[in-house]
């Protein structure tokens, strides 16, 4: 079986310098073809891949080399020594948002708190990176946010801009080990497996979800040390991180097309269908119907 490629320019609306050194690429393959797009990139930029929908490949050295990113999947690419020019390849029925970001650049949005950062550290200046990960639900609205937007062209970059200072605050604020060593309350084993799964919890009865003195007693830990222990984990408040996870398990059924808005508030806990679509639009930008119209 053959398989049909596509070459796509890179233009404004794919390609955006928000300022300088910090730029957005993003594309959306609604088609059945394979699409490609390619970019040079100097060897002084970050690069952050973010797969929303479907599935990317990465091409290196004239394509002796690749990488596959899978749907709710990132991918961080560093090399200080040698430019890693972008040779993507977007399979059919795929989005991707990459944020590509000099060294420089990143320095200034952290600049006191670099060092926790392990690549701005001066030690690991030299240090090539390679980095795959789950994206958040937190990241998955934003993610959604940037793709599915309607603004005046006036506002489109200074939007997009705030997404993507947003979406580097995110990806920095999630891993798991560093929270646990930084906060002494989670060195304990035991706590940290009370607050997973008091996580568990509330993704399984999202529908009907305890209060949080329940869920506390549920789990056998203190209403303090369920909220602290919770943010210290996960970045967000328990009702916060479930209302990210409802909405972006709400926008995976709509772009599948097997339920209607109605049956997806429902099967999300919403007992009318306004406020779903309230709630849905007040975190996208836009309704579920017109949402699922795009797909």
């Amino acid at each position: 079986m053959s398989i049909s490629k596509k070459n796509i320019a890179i233009s404004s609306d794919n390609f955006i310098e928000i300022e300088d050194g910090f730029f957005i690429l993003q594309a959306q393959n609604n088609t059945s073809d394979y699409q490609c797009i390619t970019q040079n990139v100097n060897k002084n930029i970050i690069q952050f891949h973010f797969c929303v929908k479907g599935k990317i490949k990465f091409n290196f050295n004239q394509g002796s080399y690749d990488l596959q990113t899978e749907e709710d999947q990132s991918l961080l690419l560093y090399n200080p020594t040698k430019a890693l020019p972008i040779n993507l390849e977007i399979y059919p029925n795929s989005w991707f948002v990459s944020v590509l970001v000099s060294v420089k650049k990143l320095h200034t949005m952290f600049s006191s708190q670099a060092n926790y950062i392990d690549l701005l550290m001066e030690e690991n200046r030299n240090k090539k990176y390679y980095k795959d990960g789950k994206i958040t639900p937190a990241t998955a609205v934003v993610l959604s946010q940037m793709l599915n937007f309607n603004l005046h062209s006036s506002v489109k970059n200074i939007y997009l801009k705030g997404k993507a200072y947003e979406l580097i605050g995110l990806y920095f604020n999630q891993p798991e080990e560093t929270n646990v060593e930084q906060c002494p309350f989670l060195v304990d084993e035991d706590n940290v497996r009370k607050i997973k799964l008091a996580k568990e919890i509330i993704i399984q009865r999202m529908v009907d979800p305890p209060s949080l003195n329940e869920l506390a007693d549920e789990v056998g830990l203190s209403l303090k040390k369920l909220k602290e222990g919770f943010k210290e984990i996960y970045g967000d408040t328990v009702y916060s991180f479930l209302l990210d996870y409802k909405m972006n398990y709400a926008r995976k059924l709509l772009e599948r097309g097997q339920k209607n808005v109605n049956e997806i508030g429902l099967s999300i806990g919403y007992s009318t269908a306004s406020h779903f679509i309230a709630a849905f639009k007040k975190k996208f930008g836009t309704t579920p119907k017109k949402y699922a119209q795009n797909q």
